[in-house]
């Protein structure tokens, strides 16, 4: 009976303050938008994409508070400009993909150095880096809130297209679909949810955030409806659970929700009914690796 207490208590004490609840709402709002598109990044193989404009946003927020306009529309423009930057390097250079992704992401993000250094203002570059969630203001979270929602909207307006994009280019091009929309559509909704996730994650951390709830769900499913279920309630459990603890614990909020987030994912790893590491050991059944 008094474990239960505890229990209670534990849940209940942070809800007592404003800014632990709005925390615990933006965080699992941020983590559904990043695990639904989890899945699609896993399947197209463009992890390092996610890292790269995540990166390529820090000038987009220096400047958008130069001029006092929204963070978002400075990092939008700065990570889609990255895309951009990034497609036309390759086409016009013999460079495979993932040099010019080394290669321009890393200037953007040098580039967002020096203007922090150069132009005088109260950003904090630790927030920038790894997220700022109990902090958050209501001017960031209507921010965070028309990013999310807008990328949700795409996918779903496009999840077939994009999925087809993502699995299998060759059969899309094949049957009509213009694959250069689809690949500008994906890398928008992806400098999305770099904006949504700014403020919980910081530009470090959201790769995380970006990239673990999919390979999660990968490795438990073979169906994509699912993936995206399981990436979305290992996301939320985590974002919501993080921050608990990191009331609890003293931690750092994004900090907290990564770790959670990775200790799923190394569970899963081993433990995965068909495609864990223990499993394969013991069972090596001959199974072939398929979404449908």
């Amino acid at each position: 009976m008094s474990a239960l207490v505890n229990i209670t208590n534990w849940i209940i004490e942070p809800l007592q303050y404003g800014f632990l609840v709005k925390a615990i709402w933006v965080s699992a709002f941020v983590g559904l938008v990043c695990a639904v598109l989890s899945c699609y990044i896993t399947l197209k193989g463009w992890s390092l994409m996610g890292d790269a404009v995540s990166h390529a946003v820090v000038p987009g927020v220096v400047v958008a508070y130069a001029l006092n306009i929204p963070f978002a529309i400075g990092a939008f423009m700065f990570g889609f400009g990255a895309t951009v930057a990034i497609g036309y390097v390759k086409s016009a250079t013999r460079l495979k993909e993932d040099a010019v992704i080394g290669v321009v992401f890393t200037g953007f993000f040098a580039f967002g150095l020096v203007l922090v250094t150069k132009i005088p203002s109260n950003i904090d570059l630790f927030h920038i880096l790894f997220g700022n969630v109990l902090g958050i203001s209501q001017s960031d979270i209507i921010q965070t809130l028309i990013a999310g929602t807008l990328t949700l909207i795409i996918i779903l307006l496009r999840r077939k297209d994009l999925l087809l994009f993502c699995f299998d280019p060759n059969h899309a091009k094949a049957i009509g679909l213009n694959t250069q929309t689809m690949y500008y559509t994906l890398l928008s909704v992806l400098a999305l949810t770099i904006v949504a996730a700014l403020q919980t994650a910081g530009i470090i951390l959201v790769i995380a955030m970006l990239i673990t709830p999919g390979a999660i769900a990968y490795l438990l499913t073979d169906r994509f409806d699912h993936m995206l279920w399981i990436s979305s309630a290992s996301s939320i459990f985590s974002c919501i659970m993080g921050t608990y603890l990191s009331y609890h614990l003293d931690i750092s909020t994004g900090g907290s929700i990564v770790v959670l987030l990775s200790l799923i994912f190394v569970v899963t790893m081993f433990c995965a009914p068909k495609y864990g590491v223990l499993t394969k050991r013991i069972v090596k059944p001959d199974m072939p690796e398929s979404i449908s």
